[in-house]
């Protein structure tokens, strides 16, 4: 189970935030027993992005041998 404080990985586009698939974030809340999550995504410089209330099966756990990849946020409209 995802633990609080753990990363983990987008699995949709999350467009309204400024979100993609792929992206990593950080669980500070988890709901009813890991049915769902509040996960906080930042900028590599810790600006926070979003914090979005996500079901368990938008996000996954971070996997050994994965690399991240750095994309830059699109501008604010």
């Amino acid at each position: 189970m995802i633990q609080e404080l753990e990363d983990v990985i987008l699995e949709c586009d999350l467009p309204q935030h400024g979100l993609t698939r792929g992206d990593i974030g950080t669980v500070v809340l988890i709901h009813r027993d890991g049915e769902g999550y509040e996960v906080e995504f930042t900028t590599l410089d810790g600006e926070t992005v979003a914090v979005v209330t996500l079901m368990a099966a938008q996000v996954r756990p971070v996997h050994r041998r994965e690399i991240a990849h750095a994309r830059e946020l699109a501008a604010a409209s």
